[in-house]
């Protein structure tokens, strides 16, 4: 039989339960400053569009803090993950973009639709959509539909800026055609600019023939062949002085074997002709994808950056 008598089920908050005083002799002490920082919720495969019998999914992170793991609307991250425009792997990012999460932000990666299904412009159109469709969805996801953010990497890098810059002009559909597009910044991390140029420096991929990935963005062409169907892809040709462009940050790694860095020169330099706010930072020894790119500092970056320009 218990020697203990058995106590009822506390009926308090649970930042109100009190701290025991049982102290075994020799037990480590440790006063932690922030006992409750963020957790997160993960929402996996979240349907945010129905294409020709086809699911389209977000992967959403929703943080919540305090002892009650309460939950607010914080500034949103639409992320595109890079894939060549091939299939993504919607996983791939998900330990940088949790820790993202974990500084106060709602994060949502957009599944879009691969080259081999729908060329040029549907990736576009697909972030758009799950854009869209999370400002609609604001209250059940705690999204600040004033701080919004298009975040992407390589190929997603490239689709980020598409939207980014482009915003409720081409390309887009009529998908909840009530939300409008006005992110209040571009995160751009070695995403390929202009597809043609590709070819003409170091890579250890193949940019130009018909079944590259440059190639399949538009329709299984050979890209030196079909300059002037390549050239729709390029973010620049969409940047003008008359249009307002979020501000722009650019992080490239100075050995990308695979989207060489001048890419994100040219487009630093038209952002910077056309007088257009853009940060851009060059990763010594950083290579193509995670190589340079998971690191705290990597983040930080995005963060200050990200928290310079929201409300």
């Amino acid at each position: 039989m218990s020697e203990h008598t058995m106590i009822p089920k506390l009926d308090i908050p649970i930042h109100e339960f009190p701290e025991t005083d049982e102290l075994p002799q020799g037990v480590k002490i440790v006063k932690l400053k922030d006992t409750y920082g963020y957790g997160i919720d993960f929402l996996p495969n979240v349907t945010y569009i129905n294409r020709k019998g086809k699911d389209l999914s977000l992967q959403i992170l929703i943080p919540k803090k305090g002892k009650e793991g309460e939950r607010e609307k914080c500034p949103t991250i639409i992320y595109i993950q890079g894939s060549a425009w091939h299939k993504q792997s919607l996983y791939a990012s998900l330990n940088k973009l949790i820790r993202m999460a974990e500084k106060g932000y709602v994060v949502a990666i957009v599944e879009y639709r691969p080259s081999d299904e729908a060329i040029f412009p549907a990736q576009i159109e697909d972030a758009k959509t799950a854009y869209k469709f999370m400002k609609m969805n604001s209250e059940k996801y705690f999204v600040d539909t004033e701080n919004m953010i298009f975040w992407g990497d390589s190929s997603g890098g490239h689709t980020a800026l598409m939207c980014g810059i482009t915003c409720n002009d081409y390309p887009i559909t009529e998908d909840y055609k009530e939300q409008e597009v006005n992110p209040k910044c571009i995160v751009d991390w070695y995403g390929p600019t202009e597809i043609y140029e590709m070819a003409c420096y170091p890579s250890i991929g193949e940019h130009d023939a018909p079944d590259s990935p440059e190639g399949m963005l538009i329709g299984g062409l050979r890209i030196s062949e079909n300059r002037e169907i390549a050239e729709k892809t390029n973010p620049g040709r969409y940047l003008s002085k008359e249009k307002s462009t979020p501000p722009i940050l650019i992080m490239h790694g100075g050995s990308d074997a695979y989207v060489h860095f001048n890419q994100s020169c040219r487009l630093y330099a038209k952002l910077k002709e056309l007088n257009k706010e853009v940060e851009f930072v060059k990763l010594i020894n950083s290579n193509h994808g995670f190589f340079g790119f998971n690191c705290d500092e990597s983040l930080s970056i995005v963060d200050e950056f990200i928290k310079k320009h929201i409300i």
